[in-house]
């Protein structure tokens, strides 16, 4: 039982569903900021790069990160999430370069954000999301071969402990 615990996918799993939701919980109130005052923060963020439509722009980036930090804490098209709020952020780490320079005071929770988004943009959501109960549903034998694929890569290992501590 401890060893079920203590493998690899479900501590994984575990480790981005926190990143996830904590990632979303905590960038979700930037974009209702911006929602709540747009031509302040087209004023301040957006004009100062001379991008066009700094209206637009801004109902973008504050969309962007409302939908994907929903998208990343319900675990639901959490890669098209985590994407919206890769875009964003790079956008406001440009600005932040352009306008203070390399500032680490000002870049660290921007780079952390992006970190995050990147992450599971690539690895994805892991098991505790709701894309992968809806790939269970639709694909029922997808997890079945998932499942095989675990415990021949488990066994294989254990196998090799094995051959390792018969060898010494």
């Amino acid at each position: 039982m401890l060893r079920t615990l203590l493998t690899r996918p479900f501590l994984a799993d575990l480790g981005l569903l926190v990143l996830r939701v904590f990632t979303g919980s905590l960038l979700i109130h930037h974009g209702y900021e911006k929602l709540a005052n747009i031509d302040n923060f087209a004023d301040a963020f957006v004009r100062p790069l001379h991008l066009p439509f700094p209206i637009t722009l801004s109902y973008l980036a504050a969309f962007s990160e409302i939908a994907g930090s929903w998208l990343l804490i319900t675990g639901f098209l959490t890669r098209f999430g985590a994407l919206a709020i890769l875009g964003t952020i790079s956008v406001a780490i440009y600005h932040a370069i352009v306008i203070n320079g390399f500032n680490i005071y000002l870049l660290e929770l921007l780079g952390l954000y992006f970190a995050s988004a990147a992450a599971v943009l690539t690895v994805g959501p892991g098991r505790f999301a709701a894309d992968e109960l809806i790939v269970r549903r639709l694909a029922p034998e997808l997890s079945q071969q998932q499942t095989r694929l675990e415990a021949s890569f488990a066994a294989s290992s254990q196998a090799d402990v094995e051959t390792v501590g018969s060898a010494s």
